[in-house]
């Protein structure tokens, strides 16, 4: 294998016994077709099954991890692997995510810094009890954001390594990795493109648990509040403000000011306060002075 390649697709995988080998097999044909210098990285998250021993049986180069530390851990240690590449692509190994996309997706990575296989026509596929969530983390990002996503935490996504090195310490352990990229590049102005594709059903059990989806809603306020304060601050301050005037509205009704319509004044202020420190924050960290 030469040392430097064109494109490394990460593979992370825990308790994927089931899928991994397919998966892998899949992927090899995939590349074999493609006139660039490739390789496969699997990270063995602890899995307790077979999953390792099934990876062994393919051309794929396996990372194993300590312990069971997270998707996102697995996926951040499949692309600092040493070895240099121009591109990185991630896919689960469940079969969910058709591999014979991936030429498609790294030409359009030529000209952008993420490209990502949008699921929204074959959102059948996904369990029924997590589609409500899922259209509520999406309508959340889509208002924070500003903007259409199609599909924030789709998890097939070709990058330009250089493009996706800079956000890896704000990157999250847990499944919540790929919305954190999705709202990091996006507000960095970075060039983002989504192309449709089929999505499967998955082999084996999912990971995903309940509980996941208030850690995707906590993520998406943390990151937006990291790279555009201002659209939680002043929504917020304004509810304050609003409180403050029907109460101020009242109590002139009454001929009696009271102590709290000045406390939803005052709060909305602070709020307010905040909210621009934490914008000019914000904007010295990600637009410091060229020194």
């Amino acid at each position: 294998m030469s040392d430097e390649v064109v494109l490394r697709v990460v593979v992370p995988a825990f308790n994927e016994e089931e899928g991994i080998r397919a998966t892998i097999d899949e992927l090899q044909t995939v590349l074999d077709s493609m006139d660039v210098s490739s390789e496969i990285v699997v990270v063995n998250d602890g899995s307790t099954d077979n999953t390792r021993a099934e990876a062994e049986h393919t051309s794929a180069r396996i990372i194993d991890q300590p312990e069971n530390l997270g998707y996102g851990a697995a996926l951040k240690a499949g692309i600092r692997a040493p070895g240099a590449c121009e591109f990185v692509a991630i896919i689960d190994a469940d079969r969910t995510y058709p591999a014979d996309q991936l030429p498609k997706l790294l030409d359009l990575a030529q000209t952008h810094d993420m490209v990502v296989a949008s699921r929204h026509e074959s959102m059948g596929a996904v369990p029924l009890v997590r589609r409500p969530a899922k259209a509520i983390l999406n309508g959340l990002a889509n208002y924070l954001m500003q903007r259409n996503i199609p599909d924030l935490n789709s998890g097939l996504r070709v990058f330009r390594r250089s493009s996706l090195m800079q956000f890896l310490p704000l990157l999250p352990q847990g499944f919540s990795f790929t919305t954190t990229i999705t709202l990091c590049m996006m507000y960095s102005d970075l060039r983002v493109v989504y192309t449709p594709i089929t999505y499967s059903k998955r082999t084996g059990s999912s990971k995903i648990r309940p509980t996941h989806f208030f850690d995707f809603i906590l993520l998406v306020l943390r990151v937006v509040t990291f790279f555009n304060p201002l659209r939680v601050f002043l929504p917020l301050g304004a509810i304050f403000f609003m409180l403050g005037t029907l109460k101020l509205i009242y109590d002139i009704f009454l001929l009696n000011l009271s102590e709290s319509a000045i406390f939803f004044f005052l709060t909305s202020i602070i709020i307010w306060v905040l909210g621009l420190i934490a914008d000019m924050i914000s904007r010295l960290h990600l637009h410091p002075r060229a020194h």
